[in-house]
């Protein structure tokens, strides 16, 4: 398969904590595999649990390129949490970016104490609806939590991407780097979570 733009630009974002690094990982193995060059940077907002954190992707079929993307040139976003879709969308989005979010929230310390607010969903999905080309939201936590626990988000959220067909990977490809990546008696879940992930965007 080919890519639609070289290089794609793709940015996984979320909290830390959520696993949007192992998301990368994934993808980014995955995508090697099928032999593309993709570079992999990862910035971190504050360093402890919670501060945002953000994996930029450039993927081509040519060369290498340099780690970080330029501010409005992501082709696709995947956030794992809303806010941090619409923060990222606002600086590296542009009128063709797509978008996979998350749409269960976290709230920051300063809305738990009372001294900021947080949009609300509707809010932020007429904002992003504004930024970008085309946009899912999906319900990825709710769904871990049926699985058995919230960590398994980013595998949903791996599985909505390939949902999408925005990347050029079969599904053979990514469930062959989630076997090599939880082997043992965590692979059955991650399977059914990246298939559950493929659903909610079809």
């Amino acid at each position: 398969m080919k890519l639609s733009k070289d290089p794609l630009n793709l940015i996984i974002a979320g909290v830390g904590g959520q696993g949007n690094v192992m998301a990368s990982q994934l993808i980014g193995r995955a995508l090697v595999r099928e032999s593309y060059y993709v570079t992999i940077g990862d910035t971190y907002g504050a360093s402890q649990r919670g501060g945002a954190v953000m994996s930029h992707l450039r993927i081509s079929q040519e060369s290498q390129f340099s780690p970080l993307i330029p501010e409005g040139q992501a082709d696709l976003i995947v956030a794992l949490e809303p806010v941090e879709a619409l923060r990222v969308i606002a600086q590296y989005g542009n009128p063709s970016t797509s978008a996979v979010i998350n749409s269960r929230p976290i709230y920051p310390t300063a809305v738990t104490v009372g001294d900021a607010q947080y949009p609300s969903l509707e809010r932020i999905k007429e904002a992003i609806r504004e930024l970008a080309r085309k946009s899912w939201f999906v319900d990825a936590t709710d769904i871990a939590l049926s699985l058995g626990a919230p960590i398994y988000t980013n595998i949903i959220m791996v599985g909505a991407v390939a949902g999408t067909g925005l990347l050029p990977l079969a599904r053979k490809t990514y469930e062959e780097i989630i076997h090599e990546s939880f082997p043992g008696a965590h692979l059955g879940v991650n399977l059914m979570a990246f298939g559950r992930g493929m659903e909610l965007v079809r």
